[in-house]
């Protein structure tokens, strides 16, 4: 069903917007045939460097003109974005040079057309968003300012083409997003989050604004102007269900209490290498339980309006990196949900989605609550994961996705050219992790990819102090006599493990296309357009594409497979 969305001018380039269903499908044909291809390189993990002899898994072609290219070299020849003016130290393999150019050619273009971006935002002041006003950036890293100006924008817009003055922000964290909506934008939300401590950090901080706004009323009378409208959001605590229907999901905006979680919200997951102080995707959450902190959250469910005001028939869906199946969710009850008009949909942890070889999804609930009979009545059924979820691409050879593949997705890619140019010490963590790897499996084979966990600063330690603190990690003696000559020979070899890395990053943006790229044709199959926007700088927000989409009015929602 055609819609006007939002302009490609307002909001950067919205590349689907030029391909035709037809071409969706092809294109999401040609990368299941390309990662299938080079699954080898996606699928490994970088701390067996070593133990896997991951060096001699590429052709000899390749290692004879990777290996001894410096930093700034991989950062321009291979991860570069301009093919422009790229000098050569040695002639390349025809196939290294196709990899690069395919990749690269495969995924959707991650820099917005719109002019200044994060950096004359924050030109002024790295701390401070220059475009965003002062009660907004209070307790709001810049990351989030920029996301929040940003986003709050295009859900205005969408909810002006659609009527609507409601929105429901899930997964609503400390509530930045949903303030800006409400008391910035004067849009009547409701925010749910299924973590009790950040829906009173949330309650707290509108508290602390409507203070600020009041003493701003005061003046104004004083003055005789007139008055700002003010617009308080409604705090709902609940995990929102993959496996409810949106009749549920209706209901537990109402203010019922859905179930929770055991372990709490999404927490970023360890990746087994040192090399997580790559910057990703960071959606963490607390999971610390605060009674004391969730009974001072006074408008958590009960709300501060009065009962008829607190949701509309009608309203915009929005999430800002919802983590893993949560966005799959969103999208399902856009489509099946009468009540939902238009989607502002922001992923992230792509290795949290549940696939059909993993159905469930580490950190999060396999099942519904157990008291909740209606929630079992409404499971969905098997072929409806978080990924594929299109019949087109669920249907194609090869569509399948591993969890290094979709967690390496997460990466920063932009961040890590950086560090690249830059030379970083930071550099040698990602070699210090897989010599470590070499070291625990020789004394314990069973403790394969142990989950050592980030050392802090371990790229300002020498080797054998970060050896020490990885192996009691993993109950190993810390003082264990660690073979200097061999230790050496392989920490020699750093250059390598980084080109392997970066081999392997240069396709992550390629597997995010393909999550995207099965949602949006997964939308078009329901009969509904979308866009995919590259909002935000992928320097300052690494999961920068929004995924855009509204429904004409008289779409009633598609029927649940039986």
């Amino acid at each position: 069903m055609s819609v006007n969305l939002p302009s490609a001018s307002q909001h950067g380039e919205m590349f689907t917007s030029s391909l035709s269903a037809e071409q969706q499908r092809d294109l999401a044909t040609r990368i299941t045939t390309f990662l299938s291809m080079y699954s080898h390189l996606s699928d490994s993990y970088i701390i067996e460097f070593f133990t896997e002899d991951l060096w001699s898994s590429l052709p000899s072609s390749w290692r004879a003109v990777l290996r001894d290219l410096k930093y700034p070299q991989i950062a321009d020849l291979l991860l570069g974005a301009s093919h422009a003016d790229r000098r050569y130290p040695s002639v390349w393999p025809l196939s290294l040079l196709a990899f690069r150019a395919t990749a690269q050619a495969l995924a959707f273009p991650r820099e917005s057309r719109e002019s200044g971006g994060g950096a004359e935002e924050f030109q002024n002041n790295e701390s401070q968003s220059s475009l965003l006003r002062h009660i907004f950036r209070k307790h709001v890293k810049p990351k989030k300012q920029h996301e929040i100006r940003k986003l709050g924008a295009l859900v205005k817009e969408l909810c002006d083409q659609t009527d609507c003055s409601s929105v429901v922000d899930v997964g609503s964290g400390q509530g930045h997003l949903t303030r800006f909506l409400s008391f910035g934008l004067g849009l009547s939300v409701t925010a749910i989050e299924a973590d009790r401590v950040l829906l009173a950090m949330a309650t707290k901080f509108d508290g602390e604004l409507m203070g600020v706004l009041e003493k701003e009323r005061e003046k104004q009378k004083e003055s005789g102007s007139s008055l700002l409208p003010v617009s308080q959001p409604r705090h709902v605590a609940g995990w929102v269900n993959p496996k409810a229907s949106w009749e549920s999901f209706i209901e537990q905006l109402s203010g019922a209490e859905g179930p929770q979680t055991p372990s709490g919200p999404c927490k970023k997951r360890q990746r087994g290498s040192e090399e997580d102080t790559l910057s990703t995707s960071r959606h963490q959450l607390s999971g610390k339980d605060s009674e004391d902190e969730a009974s001072r959250c006074s408008c958590v469910q009960e709300g501060v309006r009065p009962p008829e005001e607190m949701l509309r028939p009608d309203f915009v869906l929005t999430g800002l990196h919802a983590c893993g199946d949560l966005s799959s969710t969103l999208l399902r009850h856009f489509i099946s949900c009468p009540h939902v008009r238009g989607i502002t949909s922001v992923a992230c942890c792509y290795m949290k989605i549940s696939t059909r070889e993993h159905p469930s999804p580490p950190g999060l609930i396999a099942a519904p609550h157990p008291a909740d009979e209606r929630l079992q009545e409404t499971m969905l059924q098997p072929s409806e994961f978080g990924y594929p979820m299109s019949s087109w691409v669920g249907g194609l050879p090869g569509h399948q996705l591993s969890y290094k593949a979709r967690e390496a997705a997460c990466h920063a890619l932009e961040d890590y050219r950086r560090r690249l140019w830059e030379e970083s010490q930071l550099l040698r963590t990602h070699c210090y992790r897989a010599t470590l790897e070499t070291i625990i499996r020789e004394q314990r084979p069973e403790l394969c990819r142990a989950g050592v966990q980030t050392v802090k600063k371990a790229h300002l330690l020498t080797f054998t102090e970060y050896a020490r603190l990885g192996l009691a990690r993993v109950g190993l003696p810390p003082d264990l006599p660690l073979d200097g000559g061999r230790v050496e020979a392989m920490l020699e070899q750093q250059g390598r493990v980084v080109v392997f890395f970066s081999l392997a990053l240069l396709l992550a943006p390629v597997v995010e296309t393909l999550v995207l790229l099965d949602r949006i044709i997964y939308l078009q199959e329901n009969g509904v357009d979308s866009r995919l926007v590259p909002l935000f700088d992928p320097n300052l927000s690494p999961r920068n594409f929004v995924l855009v989409a509204l429904k004409a009015r008289g779409h009633g929602g598609a029927k649940r497979k039986s």
